[in-house]
């Protein structure tokens, strides 16, 4: 296409996702504007586009987590160094991953604080001061909270030294309960990948030389992404008595007699959007399933001059407008500077599902085109639609 002068044409070829997986995988996370390189080792900044993919993963989680019976606190993200040492499989299995502050306000602390790379014992702190009673289980607490673990070889979403997750911390009477809790969260976890993210997983259980540090046994959800390596989604876990005798928790049951309470910890983070990026995108960049993408449907005015704007920009605020009606996620692409063609590329980069083109011969003809952004065969990809 020969773009009109004024007209800018911005297309930059991605690396052949066939032929380089991973460079393709690093090139369409920068030019679809979803990170950045940050100045810290291991860091990334999450632009405003892949943070709203994450707002959106965010929202429809907490709400079933919410239905799993928790309640959202925050703890601190600054631990005292000995309580890593109080659970000794624990500190052992995070011990290279730990960053640790030691000094601030101008001195040596008495004692390093350790930048969390899990909460258990912060939060398994807290249960023994909340837990008394029977009467007082079971306890289901969840936080959103960012972590901080020395990776060697970070890549964006995958394994970075910062990351945001979300963590399940639960106390029960009994293991059962205990064991029905970690397995309640990997089935809720398992719906959203499969419904929400389109990521099919393998539940099961991890080898013992593969669980989390200091828990009795691990759950897991694993998928298998296109270059044939696994990816592991997410983690949910029996923690039993390892972490409450180490701080002390007990509760005291309907006999008068003191017990330790079961415990299980689960979460999954923002790795989840890697396996996204890398289970549905192509060729052209990303694609966001429908349910989670931050924009679904992008309207591109065509027009060559003034007279042709204002028929098309009235229309488009019309079906704008009527698509916000019924909370669809629009945006029309204002861009004017671009060409047709390039808003076109930046659609398909970004992976919005539904693409609106709007031109004044379609007005004419009382029709938009439609183009889905998942649909493989091109001869079915765009298809005119009657504006009523």
């Amino acid at each position: 296409m020969i773009a009109p002068e004024g007209w800018k044409v911005i297309m930059k070829k991605l690396t052949d996702i066939k032929k380089d997986f991973a460079g393709w995988y690093q090139d369409v996370i920068f030019e679809s504007e979803l990170v950045d390189s940050a100045p810290t080792r291991g860091c990334f900044v999450i632009r405003p586009y892949g943070y709203s993919i994450w707002e959106n993963i965010k929202k429809i989680l907490d709400k079933k987590i919410k239905e799993l019976g928790a309640d959202n606190a925050y703890f601190p993200l600054l631990i005292p160094e000995s309580f890593l040492k109080k659970e000794a499989e624990h500190v052992e299995g995070f011990a290279p991953e730990v960053a640790v502050v030691t000094h601030a306000g101008g001195k040596k602390l008495n004692e390093p604080l350790v930048v969390r790379p899990t909460s258990e014992t912060i939060i398994y702190y807290m249960f023994a001061k909340w837990i008394k009673s029977w009467r007082d289980l079971p306890l289901n607490i969840n936080q959103w909270a960012n972590i901080v673990r020395w990776e060697m070889r970070p890549r964006a979403f995958l394994r970075t030294t910062e990351f945001l997750w979300q963590e399940g911390h639960t106390a029960h009477a009994t293991k059962g309960e205990a064991i029905e809790m970690a397995i309640a969260a990997r089935d809720m976890y398992k719906d959203f990948m499969e419904n929400f993210l389109a990521i099919p997983v393998i539940a099961g259980k991890k080898t013992d030389s593969e669980k989390f540090a200091g828990a009795e046994e691990t759950y897991c959800l694993e998928a298998i992404m296109p270059d044939g390596k696994g990816l592991q989604m997410g983690t949910t876990h029996l923690l039993s008595h390892e972490f409450p005798k180490s701080f002390d928790i007990e509760f005291q049951d309907k006999e008068g007699k003191m017990q330790t309470p079961y415990c299980s910890s689960w979460g999954v983070s923002t790795r989840m959007m890697g396996g996204l990026i890398m289970s549905h995108g192509d060729e052209k960049g990303l694609v966001i399933p429908p349910n989670i993408a931050p924009v679904q449907v992008v309207i591109i005015p065509i027009f060559k001059n003034e007279n042709e704007k204002s028929g098309v920009m009235a229309v488009v605020k019309t079906i704008e407008e009527k698509l916000n009606n019924i909370a669809i996620r629009v945006e029309t692409d204002n861009d004017f500077s671009s060409s047709p063609g390039s808003r076109f590329y930046k659609s398909e980069l970004k992976g919005i599902p539904l693409r609106i083109e709007i031109g004044p011969k379609d007005i004419e003809k009382n029709q938009v085109v439609l183009a889905n952004r998942i649909e493989a065969d091109k001869s079915k990809k765009k298809k005119f639609v009657n504006i009523d």
